[in-house]
């Protein structure tokens, strides 16, 4: 095998030219496809990070209270015994928090728009905050110094409110000022809050969310202390959140609780659904971290359709090259496969010859293509080139163009490519092994 690989590197050699500009084209087919999984990686990894940070856990128990035929409050009626259960049934989770959800429009000094508003216990949040950082003023203020105010323990305070730098931008606010949260359908429907602590954003769905104790949500919905919102689990393995959604929605039936149908959407979309069903009393609603945000999982798929068209549009037309590449080998090196097979060289020989030699233009190309892509990726990291566009960051999910690439893709790139060249090679490696040695000799004169 050393000795065919020698060979096929010899004759890649003697072909430099079009080594070079076969293996180009492949180089930079590669270092796409690495770029597109990076950039395609990188935006999961921030929906599951900016999802079970903001909003939700690997796995969710919510559920709705219905006083009325028309209702549909998004509600646990009875928080302790509900994580009595989670906990027993889930002892494998990392960590449980409960929280309490709202909807409404925060006010401020330079604009208005709605929210979701999350009721927290500052004690039982220590991974959220251990996921966020507290944003320098510059972030959201022009001309501002680069020095952080607040403080995430302010949330301890009655009615204050965590916002995040993209909000404090539109809003034209900073640490220490005053907003006026408005909801509807209750009998207290507006709260000064005061801003304690302004956040960097986790991508876009950031836009959308802000944290205030959870005695202001109840306060604000004249809701009983041991009412909450969803209860939110974090696991070891967020593969495995489907295998315990499953197991936990058997253990809350046993207990006697009722669970609604497994609905794979986010729990605001199903407001309409549960206010027009005939059921009073509280059902409970089990999701995953996939389920909340499957209403922005379009943009994953979107740019994997994209990637995987392009780059196989792509490596088709690297295919009919390495093909006529080999062809054009088989047809310059006639005289000597007739001579190799004249003095005893088997056909699977020579189909060897012409594979090793595609599979190293393969290898060389695409690591070299992969190291193009790592560079171009690196060279972004280091810039931080800011996102300005409103539409680039809903699809990026970042307000910098900020990638994470693993070696998993490098080495996906690296085998993926080469097996192409590879197997690329196979038709005319055949062709030629089947010249007979007469033939071969004669027309190779």
């Amino acid at each position: 095998m050393i000795t065919i690989f020698r060979i096929a590197f010899r004759n890649m050699i003697q072909a430099k030219r079009r080594s070079l500009l076969l293996g180009l084209a492949i180089a930079i087919v590669a270092a796409l496809f690495l770029v597109l999984r990076v950039v395609s990686g990188s935006i999961a990894e921030r929906m599951i990070e900016s999802a079970t940070t903001l909003s939700a856990g690997h796995v969710n128990v919510g559920g709705f209270f219905k006083a009325r035929r028309r209702g549909s409050d998004p509600l646990i009626s009875d928080r302790s015994l509900v994580k009595q259960i989670v906990k027993q049934s889930v002892p494998e989770a990392v960590s449980m928090t409960d929280r309490h959800r709202g909807w409404g429009r925060i006010v401020g000094p330079g604009s208005s728009f709605n929210v979701g508003l999350n009721g927290i216990e500052y004690a039982e949040e220590k991974r959220f905050f251990k996921s966020l950082r507290l944003a320098p003023e510059s972030e959201y203020k022009v001309g501002a110094s680069d020095r952080i105010l607040g403080d995430f323990a302010g949330l301890q305070q009655p009615n204050s409110v965590l916002i995040f730098s993209a909000q404090a931008k539109k809003l034209g606010v900073g640490v220490g000022d005053t907003l006026t949260m408005v909801i509807e359908g209750a009998r207290a429907n507006t709260v000064d809050l005061t801003i304690v602590a302004v956040a960097s954003d986790i991508g876009f769905m950031s836009n959308w969310n802000l944290f205030v104790p959870r005695q202001t949500v109840l306060d604000l919905y004249r809701l009983q202390p041991n009412s909450t919102g969803v209860v939110m689990v974090y696991l070891p393995n967020p593969d495995r959140a489907t295998a315990v959604m499953e197991r936990l929605r058997g253990d809350l039936t046993k207990a006697g609780l009722t669970v609604m149908e497994h609905d794979p959407r986010p729990f605001f979309f199903k407001f309409d659904k549960v206010s027009g069903e005939d059921w009073l009393g509280q059902r409970l609603d089990l999701t995953i971290w996939s389920d909340e945000i499957s209403f922005v999982l379009w943009i994953t798929r979107a740019l994997d359709f994209v990637s995987f068209f392009v780059v196989g549009i792509l490596a088709l037309i690297i295919v009919g090259g390495i093909v006529n590449s080999m062809w054009m080998a088989v047809r310059e090196r006639t005289k000597e496969i007739g001579t190799m097979r004249a003095i005893g060289a088997p056909k699977s020989m020579i189909v060897k010859i012409f594979v090793a030699e595609a599979l190293l233009l393969g290898v060389f190309a695409a690591t070299v293509g992969a190291g193009l892509g790592c560079a171009l990726v690196g060279v972004t990291n280091f810039l931080k080139v800011p996102v300005t566009s409103d539409g680039v960051r809903l699809f990026l999910m970042t307000n910098t163009f900020q990638f994470n690439i693993h070696w998993t893709q490098v080495v996906t790139t690296l085998v993926l490519f080469s097996a192409v060249t590879g197997i690329a090679a196979l038709y005319p490696a055949f062709k030629a092994a089947r010249l007979r040695p007469v033939e071969a000799l004669l027309s190779g004169k």
